[in-house]
């Protein structure tokens, strides 16, 4: 299955998404900032990174265009995964260079499709 890197500071949406991805097979990586995010994306180089848009210092926005520029990391799909659900926030997480943007709380059914649907399968 694909290495997905959840970066997200709330501990209780981690477990959440977490789980819902180790139930399908998915190896799970977990990152509290944005900026230890773009680290572990460029050292552990996953299929799919979850990303969070509030976070601590930078936002998400910030990592998914850092994640989305870099030539070492521009084929990692990002999803955001987001409290922020105004248009013009899931239409600035594309423009960043998102695959997709979902709004919290998340439902498995279709968390789990969308990222299968990323990831290809």
């Amino acid at each position: 299955m694909a290495k997905i890197l959840i970066v997200e500071d709330s501990p209780t949406e981690l477990t959440v998404m977490s789980q819902f991805l180790s139930k399908q097979g998915h190896e799970v990586l977990s990152a509290a900032s944005a900026e230890e995010g773009i680290e572990t994306c460029k050292r552990e180089m996953p299929d799919l990174v979850v990303m969070d848009v509030v976070l601590p210092n930078m936002n998400g926005f910030q990592a998914t265009r850092a994640i989305s520029k870099d030539d070492s990391t521009k084929h990692i799909p990002v999803m955001i995964v987001s409290t922020k659900g105004m248009e013009v926030d899931q239409a600035w997480g594309m423009r960043q260079g998102a695959r997709d943007y979902m709004v919290k709380p998340v439902k498995e059914a279709d968390f789990i499709s969308r990222i299968s649907a990323i990831l290809g399968g």
